[in-house]
């Protein structure tokens, strides 16, 4: 069993989804382990996303990911981290395949709906970020 974190971000909370992206997980055999809403400061969101500090693009995913609450989750499944990237679909969700998450509910490249850890370090990571062992269901 492997673990991943998934983010429902401001916009897909703020769009009322979260329901269904929890249905699309559970439709294809990925468990929640833990989950619950934050809305993050501006000083958390940077340092979650301080491998892109350099980027172009930190300053606008920062204040985006701190403009309203996210859904947070610890997901498990067998390799749940290469199955629940294809379930979300491209970053950029005019790329994304017909019936991801993006796809479906994306409206620009930032706002695409959901965040998935893209490897077992990352996720490792990004689970301890906001979850600390004692919030993980066994």
């Amino acid at each position: 069993m492997e673990r991943t974190l998934s983010i429902i971000k401001p916009d897909g909370v703020s769009r009322g989804i979260i329901g269904e992206v929890i249905k699309r997980l559970e439709n294809n055999d990925i468990s929640v382990k833990a989950m619950k809403m934050i809305h993050m400061t501006q000083p958390q969101a940077e340092g979650f996303y301080a491998v892109h500090k350099e980027r172009p693009f930190f300053e606008s995913l920062t204040a985006f990911m701190t403009s309203g609450p996210v859904v947070v989750m610890v997901l498990e499944g067998d390799n749940v981290i290469s199955r629940y990237r294809d379930l979300m679909g491209a970053t950029n969700f005019k790329e994304a395949a017909e019936g991801t998450i993006r796809r479906d509910f994306a409206t620009d490249i930032e706002k695409n709906v959901v965040h998935g850890s893209d490897a077992p370090e990352t996720a490792a990571f990004e689970i301890g970020y906001f979850f600390n062992s004692f919030e993980i269901i066994s």
